[in-house]
């Protein structure tokens, strides 16, 4: 089952994005392997993450996540405790 997650990286800001092994994931973008957005932000930790039960509604989730505004971002970290799977 894939995971959307969102990172807190080193500047403050939030990245989102989709994964099958959230852990494994969360290991590359921490050495610099995860993408460029993060690569240059570390370190990042993990903010949230929620466990789906297909690819396509990771993406949607996905995406739906990312036209959020920032404050609603940080209100669904605080709602879900951080993680939610």
């Amino acid at each position: 089952m894939p995971y959307v997650y969102m990172l807190r990286c080193a500047d403050g800001s939030l990245y989102t994005g989709i994964a099958k092994d959230a852990d494994a994931r969360l290991k590359a973008h921490q050495a610099g392997r995860g993408g460029h957005y993060t690569r240059a932000r570390r370190p990042v930790a993990l903010a949230w993450r929620c466990e789906v039960a297909t690819w396509r509604e990771a993406m949607q989730l996905e995406r739906a996540i990312k036209r959020l505004p920032r404050a609603k971002k940080l209100a669904l970290i605080a709602t879900s405790s951080g993680q939610s799977d």
